[in-house]
């Protein structure tokens, strides 16, 4: 399958429908829009040309955070968003940062934690939902 993935840059607006069905399907629409979406870079990985998984970057001097990282539920577990996540890395190491985060949903540690990504703090909520902050060091190349 990885062969058949094509990732490449698309706009804020094209996240917005994947970030709504997977991550807050039960908002607004408008719900998963950020004010600085303007600012950052958006990713999406395409398989057989439908967009299933999207990513957007903002990079702030030599740190990177990344958000709304979505995949179809269909195409969970695939590899297609290990691919996205590798992509979004390295692109942020290219482009100068030395470190990058998330607010990760708790649920999710695990598959973070194989990127190299390690918790820092203590567990948070939106609204029932447990988040942790994850961080990692870019100096080294994603594996």
């Amino acid at each position: 399958m990885s062969n058949q993935v094509q990732i490449r840059p698309i706009t804020a607006a094209e996240t917005y429908p994947l970030r709504h069905q997977v991550l807050w399907p039960q908002e607004s629409p408008d719900y998963v829009k950020l004010n600085y979406d303007d600012q950052g870079h958006h990713f999406g990985a395409f398989y057989n040309n439908q967009l299933v998984s999207v990513i957007s970057l903002f990079i702030d001097g030599n740190v990177a955070r990344f958000r709304k990282f979505a995949t179809r539920p269909d195409c969970q577990g695939q590899g297609i968003g290990s691919r996205l996540l590798r992509h979004v890395l390295e692109y942020a190491r290219d482009k100068g940062a030395q470190r990058i985060w998330c607010d990760a949903r708790a649920v999710n540690e695990a598959f973070y934690r194989a990127f190299g990504l390690e918790p820092e703090g203590n567990r948070f909520y939106r609204g029932t939902i447990p988040y942790m902050r994850m961080a990692r060091d870019l100096k080294e190349p994603v594996l």
